[in-house]
């Protein structure tokens, strides 16, 4: 596999569009020396490269009544096949579910859910997964208060990595 070649200042962009996607071409360019049409250019490159998949608005779920959130173990019937495609696929319908993670472990799933009360945690979705296809076994945690979140990637750990999905070598020097 071809090596995704990162230098420091695309690294550098890249922080820095964490912190504020939003931030302009010229913002940025002041920030990292670069020129607005330098910037752009890089931006354009990582966003082909698939590296920046999207821009998006983070929302306070407190401030829109999604005062709950629960992290659900699932279990299913039967590790694979069709079993699992189909509660993958019934999982996505599911909007309170904000993410969705396939683990090892005692369990074969791990959600992320958002919800206004614990009634409707409880009613809508949690008896809602409990009816999805080879589900035999829904635990949750409820989460009593949020002590770090972030979307930030640890951009400094980029280039040490050993395996990696795709493997990155820096040029330049790292940021």
């Amino acid at each position: 596999m071809d090596d995704l070649l990162l230098d420091a200042q695309d690294l550098a962009l890249l922080v820095r569009l964490q912190r504020d996607g939003h931030a302009t071409n010229q913002a940025l360019g002041e920030l990292l020396h670069l020129s607005a049409s330098q910037v752009s250019r890089r931006i354009q490159r990582l966003e082909t490269l698939g590296v920046i998949r999207a821009y998006v608005a983070l929302l306070d779920p407190a401030l829109l009544s999604l005062n709950v959130r629960a992290f659900t173990h699932v279990t299913l019937a039967r590790h694979g096949g069709q079993e699992g495609q189909d509660f993958e696929l019934a999982v996505g319908q599911v909007p309170e579910v904000l993410d969705c993670y396939a683990i090892a472990g005692e369990a074969d799933y791990l959600l992320q859910i958002v919800a206004t009360s614990l009634e409707e945690l409880s009613q809508s979705v949690l008896q809602r997964l409990t009816r999805l296809p080879g589900v035999v076994n829904v635990r949750s945690s409820i989460v009593l208060d949020r002590i770090k979140a972030s979307t930030e990637l640890p951009l400094d750990q980029v280039g040490r990595a050993t395996r990696h999905p795709r493997r990155v070598r820096l040029v330049g020097r790292p940021i």
